[in-house]
């Protein structure tokens, strides 16, 4: 007598049987984080600014939130927007985009120890605040992660416009490299102009979070699916 109980149904190591690549589902639930961070940061955000006292958009970052009575709500939305971007730049890793995989997945790790470390306070927030009159430890390696991760960015867009120049895809090569130009001297520029420049930091966000989004999609398209091989069987 033998307890070793046979299938008739065919099955990979990575997933169940009647040919379902689980390896592709978890590929494409990877890359669908990639479309909600940046609408989940901003709607956040942006709830956030309107609410609290003293917030100013023409003057202020979304990262001086973190400050003051409720900052822990800025906070947990920065560092659960950074998990959401690390897990879609795994996945396109797994979807065979290593190098922008990386770059975005840095990103991400940047963005959660930015919640780690509050900015400085700014001329007006917290409220009453003239201003950090030099800088701090946690505000340095707030701003110094900030910059890490914009650059991550920055590079992510390049090597997956050339990822997909390899593919022949030359709109979206070309639109990758137009955004990671737009997220570099958002970033560099917002910083180097300080408040007068905040619209370019704005830019850089948005833009940023607005390729991610169209990138993960795009990527996503070209991730088998998971039902491909029970299809065909």
């Amino acid at each position: 007598m033998s307890d070793v109980r046979h299938s008739s149904s065919p099955q990979t190591p990575e997933g169940p049987p009647d040919g379902f690549d689980t390896g592709a589902a978890v590929t494409r639930s990877m890359l669908g984080w990639g479309v909600v961070a940046g609408p989940f940061y901003l709607v956040v955000g942006l709830i956030l600014a309107v609410t609290r006292e003293g917030f100013d958009f023409s003057r202020h970052p979304l990262s001086v939130l973190m400050l003051g009575d409720g900052g822990w709500m800025q906070i947990t939305n920065l560092a659960l927007s950074g998990a959401m971007v690390l897990v879609a730049g795994i996945g396109l890793a797994r979807a065979g985009a290593r190098g922008a995989g990386i770059a975005v997945g840095i990103y991400g790790g940047a963005m959660i120890l930015s919640a780690v470390f509050p900015p400085d306070p700014m001329p007006g927030f917290p409220p009453g605040q003239e201003g950090a009159t030099e800088p701090g430890t946690s505000g340095i390696l707030h701003l110094a992660f900030g910059g890490i991760g914009f650059v991550a960015l920055a590079v992510g867009a390049f090597l997956l416009g050339r990822w997909f120049a390899r593919r022949g895809d030359r709109p979206f090569s070309v639109l990758s490299l137009v955004a990671g130009i737009v997220v570099l001297v958002g970033f560099l520029g917002g910083v180097a102009l300080g408040p007068a420049g905040m619209a370019l930091l704005w830019l850089a966000v948005v833009a940023g979070f607005a390729w991610l989004a169209a990138a993960s999609v795009r990527v996503y398209g070209t991730v088998p699916h998971p039902d491909t091989g029970r299809h065909a069987a």
